[in-house]
């Protein structure tokens, strides 16, 4: 089948009726108190961030029919005792050490799920479990499609904890990217749901059901929920994104450890949320640690909800694309993110802090703040800045030839723009650049203060185009290789 006859089949599907109504955001999602720039706003978004009780009820997955042994699935005993722990008024529902196996999982509100220690609960690798379609967010773009795997929409209080593991058996779904002829399935999907964004086309319609016009999932998809907790648990192997929460408020995120070192691993990818804290957690990612986000392109730009009051502290970054990125998908605008007290270190890490952007997503960045991070070995600078970033397809790739007008960023009419990125007491073992900003020139970085920092092995030195009376206080870069008399 061509490609032409594969997207033409795809919007064919677009017209199928499917069950699930779409859950309206949760306005309070773009509801925020003025929170003074800089260090000064921290306490004021800590103070709205609050981790939910569950009543004090257990509903145990082997009373509702779970088989442990990790080979019969135990999807529909979970969702009983769910359902029971719903109807009763809330509590927890426990998942008991052993090998579990579960298609996706859906939630109800008040329903904190324990995964408790020595259990593993393993996903199916039955594609068509995952059906019907969901609505979602995929890279910033809404469509229904495939669930997550822990899917929640529309909910309040809920949690995932306990000191268990999380198997996504992501090597299953990972394949689909690699599926001949080139350019797959995979990367037609992806075509086409950019062009539904693009042009407007009505979300209902923007259905992807099929095996042979997909994408893959993520492990924890939230939506429009409000007073979250995921706490405690190891997650490894992912489909896609590992936590991504969507249009949500007040969220807690600690203690977990993320490792997945598959094609778009990233760690955790808050997008359109407000007020959010993740704290204690390690990442070992494919991709970007934690990428905040607010919508792709039109699409985004048509919900506007802006990401904003997110708090990293406490974490370790090891591999992966960036410690804490912004970007690229936020066409809604990201504001008022404070990163501590972390470590970040690994040849295979870019970059410690990255805002990442183009002309296509347009859209705001500001009042981003780091401070007190140990940063190892990076594989490009500590902070980057990249107005020009050319991450994904506007339109169905050739076969054989990528030209320009392919790449996002190519020729858009959206001029981002950046303000107040402030790093303070940062130290890094060695990189190539130390600072590394490539703005535009209608468009310069307003605002950048860099307060004692110090930038160790740095082979290239620091490179701003396009900022305009940016504070440097007590930088120092290379004093090794300057040393005093």
């Amino acid at each position: 089948m061509t490609i032409k006859s594969l997207l033409s089949a795809a919007l064919v599907t677009c017209l199928v009726q499917f069950t699930q109504a779409r859950t309206p955001v949760v306005e309070a999602s773009g509801e925020s108190e003025e929170i003074v720039a800089g260090w000064a706003g921290l306490p004021q978004v800590l103070k709205h961030i609050k981790a939910p009780e569950f009543a004090d009820r257990e509903f145990l997955i082997t009373d509702y029919g779970a088989i442990e042994g990790g080979e019969v699935k135990c999807t529909d005993a979970i969702a009983r005792a769910i359902e029971a722990c719903s109807d009763a008024g809330g509590g927890k529902v426990v998942i008991p050490a052993g090998e579990w196996l579960s298609g996706p999982i859906h939630y109800k509100s008040k329903v904190c799920i324990e995964i408790q220690k020595g259990a593993t609960l393993n996903f199916s690798t039955d594609f068509e479990d995952y059906l019907p379609a969901v609505f979602i967010r995929w890279e910033g773009i809404e469509s229904y499609s495939y669930s997550p795997l822990i899917y929640a929409n529309g909910c309040k209080d809920i949690g995932l904890i306990g000191e268990g593991t999380i198997n996504g058996n992501g090597p299953a779904w990972w394949k689909w990217r690699e599926q001949k002829p080139a350019p797959g399935p995979y990367r037609i999907a992806n075509a086409a749901h950019i062009e539904w964004g693009k042009h407007n086309t009505p979300v209902e319609k923007r259905v992807l059901d099929r095996t042979d016009f997909h994408w893959c999932p993520t492990l924890v998809g939230f939506y429009n929920n409000e007073n979250i907790l995921i706490e405690g648990l190891t997650m490894i192997d992912g489909p896609f994104w590992n936590i991504h929460p969507v249009y949500c408020k007040n969220i807690t995120i600690r203690g977990v450890t993320l490792d997945n070192d598959g094609p778009n691993g990233d760690g955790c990818n808050p997008s359109s949320c407000n007020y959010v804290l993740i704290e204690d957690c390690t990442f070992n990612t494919g991709d970007d640690c934690i990428a905040i986000k607010s919508g792709k392109d039109t699409d985004g730009r048509r919900v506007g909800i802006p990401s904003q009051n997110i708090v990293v502290r406490n974490c370790i970054m090891k591999n992966g694309h960036g410690g804490v990125v912004c970007g690229s998908e936020m066409s809604g605008g990201i504001r008022n993110v404070y990163v501590e007290d972390c470590i970040m270190n690994s040849p295979d890490l870019g970059r410690a802090l990255r805002i990442k952007t183009n002309n296509v997503r347009g859209g705001f960045i500001e009042n981003i703040n780091m401070r007190n991070v140990e940063v190892g070995v990076v594989s490009e600078a500590v902070l980057q800045i990249n107005f020009f970033y050319t991450g994904g397809w506007t339109s169905v790739p050739p076969i054989q030839k990528i030209s320009k007008s392919d790449i996002v960023g190519a020729d858009g009419e959206f001029t981002p723009w950046v303000k107040h990125v402030n790093l303070e007491n940062i130290t890094s073992a060695e990189s190539p650049f130390g600072i590394l900003i490539e703005a535009m020139e209608e468009s310069p970085v307003e605002g950048l203060v860099i307060k004692n920092c110090t930038f160790n092995n740095v082979a290239k030195g620091n490179v701003m185009k396009h900022v305009n009376d940016p504070r440097i206080i007590n930088l120092v870069v290379n004093p090794d290789a300057n040393p005093q008399p």
